[in-house]
């Protein structure tokens, strides 16, 4: 162990189980990562200005951030950590071989340290920027509010790390799915009444409201908001069920085969989630260049981005267009679905070769279990041929085809930002199956271990 990885061993890291865990405790362990998760999003910052006004609540969906908590900046830096190593790994800045386990234990300390820089870089700079304006500007009142910006970003550091260690699966997922789900169950079924209108909050309660009162024309809109909700949640989980099976035999067990599923959507939820970030946190770093006398990604009026990348990045509602025209949307409707669906197929790309999903890793999981392609030779070289011929294409048609929906799901107004709905499909469609796999695995030992394998 070289200098460099004695100072990683030193990072706050949560200790990973000793032995294999089951469906009761993961279950236990991933509802208490989604309590501390909620506890943390409730604690307001002491030393905040009484006068300031939250910004991106829609981006802060995706960020899984809670403006004014503890949880401010959510998992924006964390995922601007990732986004970076993978950027210097690819430009082969960073040498690490993540095929080993010694390579992938030590990207994931670099990428913890990435992290926590990150976490303590973007949450000082947001505090003096003015983005997050302290109640005083005295030294004292400045740095305790830092200082309990980075305390949260730190804590849901290792909430992300707790869920994936102990639980069914990635903590950034489980934050963004949650807080999606609570902002449509919000809209969708909320009793309470807007004061300025008589009216109910909840579009479900609204419109059975409208029409008893005889007024059919507040029905439209919530009802077309409704149908395209249900429209995307559809379309999404009848891609992810989609995949190609490949048949693979198993040498020492006769007539016994196993097909190893490759979904269209390979590599998930995670270009969205990484492109997503990336176009939130461009807004929020925008927004502190600019209180700065930098406006490198355009201008702002006090909570809107006005001109520039930032205001570009910001896709219009169907309704918005309907209200304004297109024309006022011009820039918006050409570069960000650009950025979406190109970004979407780039981190695609990237994750596949950085998580360990390349043709020639999975075939190195697959060989070491003892399995082979039928009426092939049982040769590594052979089965990552094969693989290989669905991988690469479906790791960028399923980036592609993400990135559509997002900017279609973005673009019919949903019940909150599309590509939350969107997000929140797949997340849910992900941990079913992580549950489900879990489960098996705990009746079947064979099962067990060779999904362990895999």
């Amino acid at each position: 162990m070289n200098n460099f990885e004695k100072v990683l061993s030193f990072l706050p890291a949560v200790r990973k189980s000793e032995k294999k865990l089951g469906f009761n405790e993961k279950l236990l362990w991933t509802g208490a990562v989604l309590l501390l998760y909620f506890i943390l999003s409730a604690i307001p910052l002491y030393g905040l200005s009484p006068s300031y006004v939250s910004r991106f609540e829609s981006l802060s969906l995706l960020l899984a951030a809670r403006l004014g908590s503890l949880i401010s900046l959510g998992i924006g830096p964390i995922v601007s950590g990732s986004i970076i190593l993978q950027l210097l790994k690819t430009a082969d800045i960073i040498k690490i071989d993540t095929s080993t386990k010694e390579g992938r234990k030590l990207y994931e300390g670099v990428q913890k340290a990435i992290s926590i820089f990150f976490i303590i870089f973007m949450n000082s700079m947001y505090v003096l920027s003015g983005a997050i304006p302290p109640a005083s500007s005295t030294f004292l009142n400045v740095l305790t509010l830092i200082v309990q910006l980075v305390f949260g970003g730190l804590l849901l550091m290792l909430f992300d790390e707790m869920s994936s260690t102990w639980g069914f699966g990635s903590g950034i997922s489980l934050f963004i799915a949650a807080g999606v789900s609570q902002e449509i169950f919000m809209k969708s079924l909320s009793p309470i009444i807007n004061p300025s209108t008589g009216y109910f909050v909840g579009y479900i309660p609204l419109i059975f409201q409208a029409f008893f009162k005889g007024t059919p024309q507040l029905i439209i809109w919530p009802l077309l908001t409704l149908l395209s909700t249900v429209a995307i949640f559809m379309a999404v989980v009848f891609m992810q069920s989609v995949k190609v099976n490949i048949p693979l035999s198993m040498g020492k067990v006769r007539g016994y085969t196993f097909k190893w599923p490759i979904h269209f959507f390979y590599t998930s939820n995670m270009p969205v989630i990484f492109t997503t970030s990336l176009i939130a946190m461009v807004q929020m770093v925008g927004l502190i260049l600019f209180n700065a006398g930098f406006p490198i990604f355009g201008s702002f009026s006090g909570q809107n981005p006005t001109s520039g990348l930032a205001s570009w990045l910001q896709f219009p509602t169907i309704s918005d267009i309907v209200t304004l025209g297109v024309s006022s949307y011009t820039m918006q409707l050409i570069v960000y679905p650009l950025f979406l669906i190109i970004g979407s197929i780039g981190f695609s790309i990237l994750w596949v070769n950085v998580g360990g999903q390349d043709a020639s890793s999975v075939a190195q999981q697959i060989f070491d279990v003892g399995l082979g392609v039928p009426g092939f030779r049982r040769d590594k070289r052979i089965l990552e041929h094969i693989l290989a011929r669905y991988i690469n294409p479906l790791a960028v048609l399923g980036g592609a085809t993400i990135g559509v929906l997002a900017v279609l799901a973005d673009f019919l107004g949903v019940l909150t930002r599309g590509t939350g709905i969107l997000l929140t499909v797949m997340i849910i469609y992900n941990f079913y199956e992580n549950i489900s796999k879990t489960s098996l695995e705990d009746a079947n030992p064979f099962v067990k271990k060779l999904f362990g394998a895999l």
